[in-house]
């Protein structure tokens, strides 16, 4: 495996203590849970559990009673063969519960889209942090998310939903998926994107075999050496189906699990699901690991 080089020193507190979300900070000396609110009606896992309106709203203020750092609110799904959504659709289904959940939450909103023009949306109702499975790469994207000075997640993918999923293919993933991330990281910090409101994403389940998966998270070195915070999500994957032989609804377990091994793998982000179940395997796996827990 030939790992590209880091362009540029890093300083000492760049390693998973800090993520600059426009007017907040977010402590990352303890692993962060994020919660996944999908606004969508075909998601893979929960494809319409939260599409009305006030049930998404209830969801997230519940994610948040239950531990959750982040909520990341989706209104497109990204699950393997998923269709496309419009503009204006998107923002009407996403920006009313990043606007509630603004006002009645004390937590840290992000918006998983990759449109420029749901990204603007979204954080004028009061987003912190864009969440882009396509690492801000959409015409105007970019510019969009620096001048809101928001933090953005960068995450891997090769292909397309529609797509990625036909015959995904590397010559060594982990350095493949390493060096992708770093110059994004990089063209984030060009447009002004401050470089401690930077996080990374090796994009489990987007472009991957199960191998290529198991190898990404085996790696996770690989990606913390960046100095960048590493969110993992392999909330109910099917990497995990793979593992256990569940289907999605039945791999919290699972999920937990793997939830516990990135972040004594040097995650520092963990996007999930369940999150009340996720915060307990977090716990244990800081306390077991040396850190001391919030």
């Amino acid at each position: 495996m030939i790992l590209p080089t880091i362009p540029y020193p890093l300083t000492p507190n760049r390693f998973f203590m800090l993520l600059r979300c426009r007017d907040r900070s977010l402590a990352l000396d303890v692993p962060a849970v994020m919660g996944i609110l999908n606004v969508t009606p075909d998601s893979f896992s929960d494809g319409g559990l939260h599409f009305e309106r006030q049930a998404a709203i209830a969801a997230g203020l519940r994610m948040v009673e239950e531990g959750a750092a982040i909520v990341d609110v989706g209104g497109e799904s990204t699950r393997p063969g998923a269709a496309a959504v419009g503009v204006q659709q998107e923002i009407d289904r996403v920006v009313p519960v990043i606007e509630a959940l603004a006002t009645r939450a004390d937590v840290v909103l992000s918006v998983d889209t990759s449109k420029p023009e749901v990204i603007t949306a979204a954080l004028r109702a009061g987003a912190h942090l864009v969440n882009d499975i396509r690492a801000l790469r959409m015409p105007g994207a970019l510019a969009a998310a620096a001048a809101a000075d928001a933090a953005v997640c960068v995450m891997h993918m090769q292909g397309e939903p529609a797509t990625m999923q036909a015959d995904p293919r590397y010559a060594d993933v982990v350095a493949e998926v390493r060096g992708f991330l770093l110059a994004r990281a990089g063209a984030c910090r060009e447009a002004g994107i401050a470089d401690d409101s930077i996080c990374i994403d090796p994009g489990i389940g987007f472009g991957k075999t199960y191998q290529h998966n198991v190898e990404l998270l085996r790696n996770q070195r690989a990606f913390t050496d960046l100095g960048y915070p590493l969110l993992i999500g392999v909330s109910r994957k099917g990497v995990i189906g793979i593992m256990t032989g569940r289907p999605a609804p039945e791999r919290v377990v699972g999920s937990a699990v793997a939830a516990a091994f990135a972040v004594q793998a040097g995650a520092s982000i963990i996007r999930v699901h369940d999150v009340a179940a996720t915060v307990d395997a977090v716990k244990v796996a800081v306390a077991l690991h040396g850190r001391e827990t919030r």
